[in-house]
């Protein structure tokens, strides 16, 4: 028997308790994982509450990520006592996920935990820095170099956009960090790397098709109108990458950003991120995440805190990450 946060629906409200599960309980799968940590996201805050139709069908485990120990494996890739890092592939949205003290999961899904890091370290990266990563890699396959201009990063306070902050920073970029709380979060932004601070209620107002040139690169975790507002401030030939909608999934812009700057919007995916492009990521994020990082941008809670926090990253009242020990 072992511990998990299982989400039930009743009269179309989402319900999350804690429940006692055996092995057998668990869905089909070459690999049965002990979950050493997992970790909260936007998305699992939605999930928890709610507030978004991220599960269909119940009971369902939540928990998009989690680091643990191979206890089982029928797949020749992996034995007991590796230690192995999931993300994505729809894990804790239709397949049982993290936030439960075992697992059982495809062995496609996995990936070795990265040299350097360990679960816990991996769960503070999470999905959200796996996908701050693919978004620097973006900026960087586009060729946009730190001697160009200044890297915008919205919603610049929550789990992508500060390890986004960090890594750019880390990889001599002039950051400027947009958030919806300046004197709350702003000194932790700086001492993550950004250069400069800037309140998200600049970007609020309705875009103009073209504004002045500001930005050699930006990544926006936000959508809706923020990012309409970062189009119009590209610079020429400068390149946006897109992995959020945390601000609404509409974009009100035009196509002058486009035809006009020579503006790339570059959406990026981690759900279903290939194997080869998702260990690159992590092995990346080992290299180039400085211990400061860790020291400043998580905090830990148990189980049990789950649905609490799921209802404060979902107003928007969590800065940085926060990992869920099993």
């Amino acid at each position: 028997m072992f511990n998990a946060l299982v989400l039930t629906q009743q009269e179309k409200r989402t319900l999350a308790t804690i429940e006692q599960l055996d092995e057998c309980q668990l869905p089909e799968g070459e690999v049965l994982v002990a979950v050493d940590y997992s970790s909260l996201n936007y998305k699992d805050g939605l999930a928890i509450t709610g507030k978004g139709k991220i599960i269909r069908q119940f009971p369902m485990v939540p928990g998009i990520d989690l680091a643990g120990t191979v206890l089982e494996s029928q797949d020749p890739r992996y034995q007991t006592g590796d230690q192995v890092v999931l993300t994505g592939w729809g894990v804790g949205e239709n397949h049982w996920g993290g936030m439960a003290q075992k697992a059982r999961l495809k062995a496609d899904w996995l990936v070795p935990l990265a040299q350097g890091l360990s679960s816990k370290k991996s769960m503070m990266i999470g999905t959200a820095g796996f996908t701050a990563m693919l978004c620097v890699q973006a900026l960087l396959d586009a060729n946009i170099k730190p001697d160009q201009g200044e890297i915008l990063v919205t919603g610049a306070s929550g789990g992508v956009g500060s390890v986004a902050v960090t890594l750019l920073a880390n990889l001599g970029y002039h950051v400027a960090a947009v958030t919806g709380r300046v004197a709350e979060n702003g000194p932790l932004l700086e001492k993550l790397g950004a250069k400069r601070i800037i309140d998200r209620s600049e970007f609020e107002q309705p875009a103009r098709p073209l504004e002045k040139q500001i930005w050699a690169g930006a990544i926006d975790t936000v959508g809706s109108k923020i990012l309409a507002k970062v189009l119009a401030q590209m610079d020429y030939n400068s390149t946006v990458a897109a992995c959020g909608l945390a601000g609404g999934f509409d974009l009100p812009t035009t196509v002058m950003p486009f035809i006009l700057r020579n503006v790339r919007l570059q959406g990026v995916d981690s759900v279903a991120c290939p194997a080869e492009k998702r260990i690159a990521a992590w092995n990346n994020l080992a290299k180039l995440l400085p211990d400061y990082y860790f020291e400043q941008a998580s905090h830990e809670i148990t189980l049990e805190q789950a649905p609490q926090y799921a209802e404060a990253i979902t107003n928007g009242q969590i800065t940085g990450r926060v990992v869920i020990k099993l």
